[in-house]
């Protein structure tokens, strides 16, 4: 069995472990950081009670994205999970708004790795490794040790299968990548991932999501609170919920064709382009469509520089669980 065949078939069906220490970290302590926190972010962060978490989106003054972020509340501190390389803009970005707020912001990039378990097997096995039950929300979280290793696992699936993100000091972190293995978890690689996370129709920053797009672009409902009080590009977010629409949207598109299409090519309708592809695998892919065109099942064509291919819009995720 192909390498990344034996890897897809472990994040389906057992467990994949994937190396996520690329992610940023950042450390927020004071008594204020839930609260200064609320007023920056999209999601309700200051409802969080310690094991538990969020997914949000940082947004400038236009709504336009500029990061796509986990928050997960402890007892002493907040921690925040976000793209690679994107833990320095952040820090200074949010360091302009800190004004007289106690909250105080740690880059921890280097502190910790994230090693990432994925697949129906995943809570089982690291509940063997731990000696304790892992009944977790989404995003929800718990301190564990693993032969010594303090680790917290957080429910975080990356793929349409559960997964969990274990965070863990960066000297525990082969000790625990050779506990996940030797219990059977299956090392995989990032194009396993990228195919798993087109699956499951979750989109990246930047590849999918920038600061060109606009939230409501992206469809992710699940960032939003509109119950809670005023954030950075709220104005923006509520005028297309309650009185407008978007010219485009992130969708699915099926690719009916052999070739995975390159990114940035052109979606076209009778001709004329109509979206852009963001992330592409086999047979199926990410981009934005304009709205004329977002009907699940609409024809289009998919143009790069190697040729034009038949596809169809469609809904996300493209896999479920099961």
């Amino acid at each position: 069995m192909p390498d990344q065949t034996r890897e897809y078939q472990a994040a389906r069906h057992a467990v994949a472990l994937f190396d996520r220490s690329a992610l940023g970290k950042v450390s927020v302590t004071g008594r204020d950081r839930l609260a200064f926190l609320q007023g920056m972010l999209t999601n309700d962060v200051k409802a969080l009670t310690p094991g538990h978490g969020a997914p949000a989106a940082f947004l400038d003054a236009h709504g336009k994205v500029m990061a796509l972020l986990v928050v997960y509340a402890a007892a002493d501190r907040a921690l925040i999970e976000l793209p690679p390389q994107m833990t320095a803009k952040t820090l200074e970005t949010l360091d302009h708004f800190l004004i007289s707020e106690k909250a105080e912001f740690e880059a921890v990039d280097d502190a910790f790795a994230i090693l990432s378990l994925q697949g129906p097997g995943a809570r089982g096995l690291l509940e063997g490794l731990a000696g304790a039950a892992l009944d977790l929300a989404p995003y929800g979280h718990a301190e564990v040790t693993v032969g010594g290793a303090p680790v917290r696992v957080i429910n975080r699936a990356e793929g349409p299968a559960p997964g969990y993100h274990c965070w863990t000091p960066v000297e525990h972190a082969e000790a625990l990548r050779g506990a996940a293995l030797a219990a059977g978890a299956v090392a995989a690689g990032a194009e396993t991932l990228e195919i798993l996370r087109i699956e499951a129709g979750q989109p990246w920053y930047p590849q999918d999501v920038d600061a060109s797009v606009i939230l409501p672009e992206t469809r992710l409902e699940s960032l939003v609170s509109y119950t809670k009080g005023c954030y950075i590009g709220q104005e923006t977010v509520a005028r297309v919920k309650y009185r407008g629409h978007v010219n485009r949207a992130l969708s699915g598109l099926v690719v009916e064709g052999d070739r995975v299409p390159d990114v940035g090519a052109r979606v076209l309708a009778a001709g004329t382009e109509v979206g852009k592809v963001t992330s592409a695998v086999r047979s199926i892919a990410l981009g934005y469509v304009r709205r004329e065109h977002l009907e699940p099942g609409t024809a289009v064509t998919v143009a790069d520089g190697a040729g034009e291919q038949p596809a169809r819009v469609s809904a996300l995720p493209f896999v479920t669980e099961g």
